[in-house]
C-alpha cells in the first residue's frame, strides 16, 4: 500500500565516549514530555542530513559532523493523515560545541542502558537500541488517534 507522507523529519542520535546517548525532552510542540532525539522537519531547500545537523544545533547546541544515516521510518496515522510523515535516522560520535536548553527542549545525556523508554514514544523500543548500536533501521509504524502504538513491520 502506498501512503502519502506531509513532510520528512529527521532524528540524530549523538554519542559520547562515556557510552550515553544525547536526548531531549519536548517542552512545547508535538510530542510534549516525551524524551526523544533532536530533530525535526526538514525545510525547504535541506536534505535530511543538512536539516539534521541544523536541528541537532538548534535543540542542543552541539554542532554534529559526519553524520551515519542509518535509514529512515515511516510514521503512519490512519485516522490523522496530516501526521504522516518519513523520519531519516542519523548517528554519529563526532560532534562539538557547548550543550545547553532552549526554549523548546531540555537536552540530557543518559546511560545507553538507562534510556527511558517508559518516557518515550511507544515504537522506540522497538528500533532505538538496534540504531544505538549502528544497525540499519527501516520500519513503518502506525499509531491511532491519540498516538497509542497499533502496530509495526519491517520494510
Amino acid at each position: 500500500m502506498d501512503y502519502k507522507f506531509n513532510y520528512t523529519t529527521n532524528l540524530c542520535y549523538l554519542l559520547n565516549n562515556q557510552n550515553q546517548v544525547l536526548l531531549i525532552m519536548k517542552k512545547k510542540g508535538f510530542g510534549v514530555g516525551k524524551w526523544n532525539g533532536p530533530g525535526g522537519k526538514v525545510k525547504l531547500g535541506e536534505n535530511p542530513e543538512q536539516s539534521a545537523m541544523r536541528e541537532v544545533e538548534e535543540e542542543t547546541g552541539y554542532q554534529p559532523a559526519n553524520l551515519q544515516n542509518l535509514g529512515f521510518i515511516e510514521f503512519i496515522w490512519p485516522h490523522k493523515e496530516e501526521y504522516n510523515q518519513i523520519c531519516h535516522i542519523f548517528i554519529t560520535k563526532n560532534f562539538n560545541g557547548e550543550l545547553c536548553e532552549c526554549e523548546e527542549c531540555l537536552p540530557q545525556w543518559w546511560d545507553i542502558n538507562k534510556i527511558p523508554l517508559d518516557k518515550m514514544w511507544p515504537d522506540d523500543i522497538y528500533w532505538l537500541p538496534d540504531a544505538l548500536a549502528g544497525k540499519e533501521t527501516r520500519y513503518r509504524f502506525f499509531f491511532d488517534e491519540n498516538n497509542n502504538y497499533l502496530k509495526h513491520e519491517k520494510i
